[in-house]
């Protein structure tokens, strides 16, 4: 079976307007096919114009433009004036899709041609909306479109106060699915998601704001970034509190606890493992002797060679994140281990090179494992130790009835205090993954000084690195610690900051930055590898590359060359280029906040921000 092609624009248009359904939103894929679409449409000459709404484009456009000047040479300029078609997509810049907007509201336009993400971002309905494919196109490739991001396209169809219902036309075509497009109409809009992360400036803010960890763990677990977790969380809260429940009514007016319970629950399972075969029993007793001595600071082996050191991070349950003796972060399981070693080092940089080489050296000796004692002797005793342990349970008892009772009431409730046992420890486990980001970057930040994670404050340092909003910010701290801004021009420090502002995997030409750019640039790499080094250490993604042509462009536009000469130089699209810029001016509007703690950077940088920040690009 063939696929149906797609159906050129103009056609379309004739067609829309022969059933009356005009004007149009046309929902198109990619930036590319809008243009393509409305140039294509403003060649065919079959397209049928209206002279009076014509000359009303042209009046608001050039008085739109006489404030907004950007917009006067722009390469669809004609279409828009004499077709009363357009394309709007993020490629375009603010006032062009301003203007666009303006013209669609006032009923001047037949059609616009859009990608997916202007249906979430503006408000001007049309008659009809046309969707051209069942999938769209991301930063990540091609993917099918969303339910909410479908709604909000087909929620565009219908004027208010102009139209009694709003039309949804599938257009046919190679990607079209017009059996899927129906199931995402009458789905239920996707789950919100939480933009709240563990980030190093929030993290600051939080720590500086409530004074120790526990009301930031407790931020970070009702936050709705958690809303499954903290759900499964509760789910087994109250799963613990039922059973409390249950066992306390149980034990009304006996005289017996629910510490009671617990206890006899201990000891009764370690006379149960006692009485287990040999080597299960001394799996349990060198597991239980690695929970005690696995201990952050240590240096320890895994696996069956042992030639690998390592120096332990942090044991969270059954979870060990330790570093490598050559630098690099791992974690394994705490049954992995295989050796521990007797020194506990502080965990600096500069001790955990003393601990590998004192291993190296033979100046730390491996701990001692117990060993079990085959005779069975020993095991008796074990046991008999034991059970005389139980019997305190019942020795206020003046009877033999009565201690049986008791008995029997403790052992009726062995199975739900392992099943509390249980419950506290999945609950952790839970809530340990939830804290975890937040944790490793609580340690990334106490290696460079911005906090004290042993005395849980925010340091002089980090009081400024929290009012620092900027991306990367704490890459940026460190530029600025390491006084990186010294010496540097008003374009220098534009291109600079533009490197880190921008998507890595977006391309701005081929424009050479200056090799006075590119020193600072190399500089600025060395930063990124020690931070990222830390980072891996903890556990913490690392940045991502900076980018050249972003500060390549960013260099001169601050340098002062003309907006149209910036646009041809680079070739990239002038949305990518206007937003690029405005976020490098922003973030330099942030560093020239901290007169009081970085003076001499926070001037350069609020020059290069006025340098960045002038007509057409705006804050």
């Amino acid at each position: 079976m063939n696929r149906p092609q797609d159906i050129p624009p103009h056609k379309l248009l004739s067609t829309l307007r022969a059933f009356n359904l005009l004007p149009a939103i046309v929902f198109l894929p990619t930036r590319r096919q809008c243009d393509e679409a409305a140039t294509e449409v403003a060649g065919d000459r079959s397209q049928k114009t209206d002279p009076e709404r014509q000359v009303k484009r042209r009046e608001l456009f050039e008085s739109f433009a006489a404030e907004n000047p950007e917009i006067k040479n722009h390469k669809h300029a004609k279409i828009l004036v004499n077709n009363g078609v357009a394309s709007h997509h993020a490629g375009h810049i603010p006032a062009w899709k301003l203007m666009i907007e303006k013209m669609m509201s006032s009923g001047l336009l037949r059609a616009i041609f859009a990608t997916s993400t202007v249906a979430a971002g503006v408000d001007f309905p049309a008659r009809t909306v046309v969707i051209s494919n069942a999938d769209t196109r991301g930063n990540e490739g091609w993917r099918p479109l969303r339910a909410s991001e479908l709604q909000q396209m087909t929620g565009r169809a219908g004027r208010r106060g102009k139209d009694l219902v709003g039309f949804v036309v599938l257009a046919p075509g190679q990607f079209q699915n017009p059996r899927k497009i129906a199931e995402l109409l009458k789905s239920q809009p996707d789950p919100l998601e939480s933009q709240f992360r563990a980030t190093y400036t929030s993290l600051l803010n939080l720590l500086d704001a409530f004074g120790s960890f526990a009301p930031v763990r407790d931020i970070a677990e009702k936050s709705f970034a958690f809303r499954a977790t903290r759900h499964q969380i509760d789910g087994l809260q109250k799963k613990y509190d039922r059973t409390l429940q249950a066992i306390a009514d149980s034990l009304d007016g006996t005289g017996l606890t629910i510490d009671d319970v617990r206890g006899y629950e201990r000891l009764s399972s370690a006379l149960e493992r006692m009485h287990q075969s040999g080597p299960a029993t001394r799996e349990e007793m060198r597991r239980e002797w690695l929970r005690k001595n696995v201990l952050p600071g240590r240096v320890v082996t895994k696996g069956r060679s042992g030639k690998r050191l390592f120096i332990v991070l942090n044991v969270s349950g059954e979870k060990v994140t330790a570093m490598r003796d050559d630098g690099q972060g791992s974690a394994f399981e705490l049954g992995g281990v295989t050796r521990v070693y007797k020194r506990i080092y502080p965990l600096q940089d500069d001790a955990i090179e003393q601990a590998f080489f004192d291993v190296f050296e033979d100046r730390n000796e491996a701990l001692a494992e117990p060993k079990m004692q085959a005779a069975s002797s020993l095991v008796d005793k074990a046991a008999e130790v034991l059970t005389q342990a139980t019997d305190t349970f019942a020795s206020d008892a003046h009877d033999a009835e009565t201690k049986n009772k008791i008995r029997q009431l403790l052992i009726e409730h062995v199975r739900e205090a392992e099943v509390l046992q249980r419950l506290e420890r999945d609950t952790e486990f839970l809530r340990s993954e939830i804290w975890m980001p937040f944790e490793n970057k609580a340690r990334v930040l106490d290696h460079f000084g911005y906090m004290d994670f042993r005395d849980e404050t925010v340091t002089d340092r980090g009081k400024w690195l929290a009012d620092l909003r900027v991306d990367r910010p704490l890459l940026v701290g460190e530029a600025l610690s390491g006084g990186l801004f010294e010496g540097l021009s008003v374009k220098q420090i534009a291109g600079f900051m533009a490197s880190i502002a921008a998507d890595s995997d977006r391309n701005y030409g081929e424009l050479r930055q200056s090799y006075e750019l590119l020193d600072v640039l190399a500089a600025f790499e060395d930063i990124i590898l020690e931070v990222g080094g830390i980072e891996m250490r903890y556990g913490v993604e690392p940045t991502e590359e900076i980018n050249y042509s972003a500060a390549a462009a960013a260099e001169r536009w601050a340098d002062g060359w003309d907006w149209d000469d910036l646009v041809e130089a680079t070739k990239a699209e002038e949305g990518d280029l206007f937003r690029l810029l405005a976020r490098t001016g922003e973030a330099l509007l942030q560093v020239s906040n901290l007169g009081a703690s970085n003076p001499e950077a926070a001037a350069k940088a609020r020059d290069a921000a006025m340098a960045i920040l002038r007509e057409p690009v705006r804050s």
